[in-house]
């Protein structure tokens, strides 16, 4: 358990490219200043703890496994352990987040299972999912979620009040796809390229998210933002 300062706000323009990463950091740092100070935070998954200074007034707890990345730093982790089987006692924290690590386990419903089991009645989860998104931390990514689906695994594992949003639409989605296509010129004889595919590429990226109002249902996304209660 540590206390940490508060990170300044992104940059605008970081804002506009990472749409995703930038949304979730804005919404755990708002969910961050709705529980009580003092308050115990897990975090589930929680890799190299970036999101840590956002609980600055809270009593945040980091568990991961640690195996996600060989190039992460795990130093900063309270606890090394299998999401599956938590070693907390029940109804321990006020709050929890996941965000981005429902996809690295096998068993995700036994994950949330597990939170809810250490979390007291009526306590916050905030969930953060994929759903359009590249393989990452390879091998250890096994799975994507609909809000559909999402919302029953919560359902079915001790949670209720349960709210999931899109992160963005399709055309996010088409500029981050977009932006990702000018990162597979970076590698070998293909950054003789590379200049050609900026010139492509770029542009369209930076446009298209200025389409995304069009898309009002939003069924292609990048993922899901997802908020619950544990049930009483």
């Amino acid at each position: 358990m540590r206390r940490v300062s508060n990170g300044g706000s992104e940059p605008g323009v970081k804002r506009y490219v990472l749409h995703f990463e930038t949304l979730i950091r804005h919404t755990v740092r708002k969910f961050a200043a709705g529980l009580a100070e003092g308050a115990w935070v897990l975090d589930a998954g929680a890799g190299e703890c970036q999101y840590a200074e956002c609980f600055s007034r809270q009593r945040y707890l980091a568990v991961d496994l640690g195996v996600g990345s060989a190039r992460w730093n795990y130093g900063s982790l309270d606890a090394r352990a299998d999401l599956e089987t938590l070693p907390f006692a029940d109804a321990s924290f006020d709050a929890a987040i996941c965000i981005v690590a429902l996809e690295h386990v096998r068993e995700p419903a036994l994950v949330l299972r597990e939170i809810a089991r250490t979390l007291r009645p009526a306590a916050a989860l905030l969930l953060v999912v994929p759903f359009f998104w590249e393989i990452h931390q390879a091998p250890h990514d096994y799975w994507r979620f609909t809000r559909h689906g999402i919302s029953a695994l919560l359902e079915q594992n001790g949670f209720g009040e349960i709210a999931v949003d899109p992160a963005g639409g399709y055309f996010r989605l088409l500029a981050r796809t977009l932006a990702n296509g000018i990162k597979f010129f970076m590698k070998g004889w293909l950054w003789t390229l590379f200049p050609f595919a900026v010139m492509l590429l770029a542009p369209a990226a930076m446009i298209a998210p200025v389409f995304d109002g069009l898309d009002a249902r939003r069924d292609f996304t990048l993922g899901y933002i997802c908020e619950a209660k544990r049930s009483s």
